[in-house]
């Protein structure tokens, strides 16, 4: 089993060791995790900085991957939370270090969190969705240097109820053009099982997406967890094998040095 996004107390919202999260992927019987932990550059009205020290991050996982690599793989991979007018800071950023593997999410919105700030409460849904997937698109138009998508419906988490939450075919145009151009970049999506742990009763993305994006020849999928504690490590993995299988997806993607490599699923 591989996990290709998890936390550790490099990010902020993180409380648990690298050591303790890989003492619980050995646990779970895992071959292979990648630390993703955030960077989010540039949020808030007081346009602070929520980062780690590069040289503490890949110090400590060369410790853990040492001392460990007769039991698990352990890949050193950043989450970035991306906004249109960082694409310069963060393609630095990532040049200048020895990153495995490149999620780029949407956490804010013109500074505002989309969880903090309750990005979506003062707004109609099919608006928010709209403005959401607009600046996704956005964001990734001129800029490259990623790997993954993550979690693409992540702002899907955060209206007060799920039932709010538009129908697809009242967004389609939207998802459809970042999903054409994540293929025309050679990119991929990856499939976040957090969903169903925050409640959505679906993984990230929903499964009309994740068909809409099989239909139009995309291929490169990464399976993530977004554990922030052991417990959630590979959280619904056979699962989402599973649903990929029966979707006619035939690899899932590793990442190691920013080149990917397939595995066959089952």
């Amino acid at each position: 089993m591989y996990d290709c996004h998890i936390h550790s107390d490099f990010s902020i919202d993180g409380k648990f060791l690298m050591e303790e999260m890989v003492l619980g992927a050995i646990e779970k019987n895992m071959k292979s995790i990648c630390f993703t932990d955030h960077i989010d550059f540039d949020v808030t009205k007081n346009r602070i900085d929520i980062d780690f020290r590069p040289d503490d991050y890949f110090k400590k996982i060369k410790q853990v991957k040492y001392k460990y690599m007769d039991k698990i793989e352990i890949l050193a991979g950043v989450e970035i939370g991306m906004q249109p007018h960082l694409r310069h800071r963060y393609n630095e950023f990532i040049n200048n270090n020895p990153f495995d593997f490149v999620i780029m999410s949407i956490h804010s919105i013109e500074r505002e969190d989309i969880h903090a700030d309750n990005f979506t409460y003062d707004k109609r849904p099919l608006e928010a969705l709209t403005i959401y997937y607009e600046y996704l698109y956005q964001s990734i138009k001129n800029y490259n240097n990623y790997d993954v998508i993550g979690h693409i419906d992540y702002i899907d988490r955060y209206f007060e109820v799920p039932s709010q939450i538009p129908c697809f075919k009242e967004y389609y145009p939207y998802v459809k053009q970042i999903l054409e151009l994540i293929i025309q970049q050679g990119k991929g999506l990856e499939m976040n099982t957090a969903g169903v742990k925050y409640g959505l009763g679906y993984y990230h993305p929903k499964i009309e997406i994740l068909k809409l994006y099989k239909e139009l020849g995309g291929e490169i999928i990464t399976i993530g967890s977004d554990a922030h504690n052991p417990e959630f490590i590979g959280y619904e993995y056979k699962e989402v094998e599973k649903l990929l299988r029966e979707l006619e997806f035939k690899y899932i993607y590793l990442y190691k040095e920013r080149k990917k490599f397939p595995i066959h699923i089952g």
